[in-house]
This record gives C-alpha cells, sequence and structure tokens, in this order.
C-alpha cells in the first residue's frame, strides 16, 4: 500500500523521518518536529506504519504547513513581485544570476551558461607537439 501525503507517494522502504522529506516544504528539521509532536518513533518504516498514525500524519502535515503547490504558487509569486518592482534580487532572477551575493568572476559557471571568456579556457589540447 503506498502511502500519500499531500499529493505526494512516500517511499515505502524508507525510515518515516527520511520518507517525509520527499513533500515539498518538508526538511528533516520539520520531519522530526511532526514526528514528536505525533509521538511516532522516527527509526520505524514507512511500510510499519498503522492506518491511523498515516491518517494522523497526514491531517498534520496538510493541516499544519504549507507544502507542495501551495508552497511552491507563493515562491513563485514571490520572486514574480521582486521581478515587477524591478528590485536588485529580482533583476539578478530574471537575468538567471546568483540572487544572493555570490561572486560571478571565477563561481556559477553553470548558472551562466558554462561561458569561458578567456582565450585558453575550455580549448581542447593539440593531440601531438609539432
Amino acid at each position: 500500500m503506498a502511502v500519500r501525503i499531500a499529493g505526494v507517494n512516500i517511499p515505502n522502504n524508507k525510515r518515516v523521518e527520511i520518507a517525509l522529506t520527499y513533500i515539498y516544504g518538508i526538511g528533516k528539521t520539520r520531519s522530526n518536529k511532526i514526528l514528536s509532536s505525533l509521538k511516532i518513533n522516527p527509526d520505524i518504516r514507512v511500510n510499519d506504519l498503522k492506518e491511523e498514525q498515516v491518517n494522523a500524519l497526514r491531517t498534520a502535515v496538510e493541516k499544519g504547513y504549507v507544502v507542495e503547490g501551495d508552497l511552491r504558487r507563493e515562491v513563485m509569486s514571490n520572486v514574480k513581485r521582486l521581478k515587477e518592482i524591478k528590485c536588485h534580487r529580482g533583476i539578478r532572477h530574471s537575468r538567471n544570476l546568483p540572487a544572493r551575493g555570490q561572486r560571478t568572476k571565477t563561481n556559477s559557471r553553470t548558472v551562466r551558461g558554462n561561458v569561458r571568456k578567456t582565450m585558453g579556457s575550455g580549448r581542447k589540447d593539440a593531440g601531438q607537439k609539432t
């Protein structure tokens, strides 16, 4: 039986503590907090959970926290608002650059599309000496 919480199928063979982190918006800390409030052992496997424990988990996650689709929508609207008011973070988001003050001269190659500006960098070896 696949356990479904907040529209996500939770893996059966993993510990509950880890399996809850498959839900967008729930990390390890929040997972442990939920399990301790419900008095469920975090070391137990998902397929060993009783039906009432699964129902308690489902209600705790869906009623107590903003997760999955709602959270994704909220984050997207926050980024959209930053872009609309044209603040520094919004401009960085729209240009697909790091928004939290990281340097871009040497790092963030993948974000910038792996652009190599200097002459020798990124060149393949000549094969043999002439």
